[in-house]
């Protein structure tokens, strides 16, 4: 992973900046965010229920494909600006879930940068076209604007 400078980053805008490696999304992983956001609606926990929907088997929760952004961000290879001492994340725009990732499928983060400013000295806003992609299918889980913050 190459650290270039604010400069440089600002330079790289309008490209896609890397790939994350492929991320396993299986039944443990979605039962543990079932337990932490109280979400056991069947499609996601039951098994058996959701082999009898169009499904075929329990998906992933939308939120919890979501949630793997942060994890998908930090496989990738991407540049990173020097010296940043924390992020947070600010929010997303345009928000799709596009298709159900099901339970035992890999998924992996595209990433390319749309927007980048410095809000005051030391603080840095970037705005993402993030899509999570499903291995083998045509259609991705999501696409968003993923917009996070840092400081340096």
């Amino acid at each position: 992973m190459a650290t270039v400078t604010i400069d440089e980053y600002r330079g790289l805008v309008g490209q896609q900046l890397g790939t994350s490696d492929w991320v396993t999304v299986d039944q443990a992983m979605i039962d543990k965010f079932a337990d932490a956001t109280g979400d056991h609606q069947f499609i996601h926990v039951d098994q058996e229920k959701a082999k009898l929907t169009p499904f075929g088997g329990t998906i992933a929760h939308g939120f919890l494909t979501l949630s793997l952004l942060p994890l998908l961000n930090q496989k990738t290879d991407m540049p990173r600006v020097g010296g940043i001492k924390m992020g947070v994340n600010y929010g997303s725009n345009r928000l799709r879930f596009l298709a159900p990732v099901r339970a035992g499928k890999r998924v992996r983060g595209h990433f390319k940068l749309l927007e980048f400013e410095e809000k005051r000295p030391g603080q840095c806003q970037q705005t993402s076209e993030v899509t999570v992609e499903i291995e083998g299918e045509d259609k991705p889980a999501l696409i968003c604007e993923w917009i996070g913050q840092f400081f340096i």
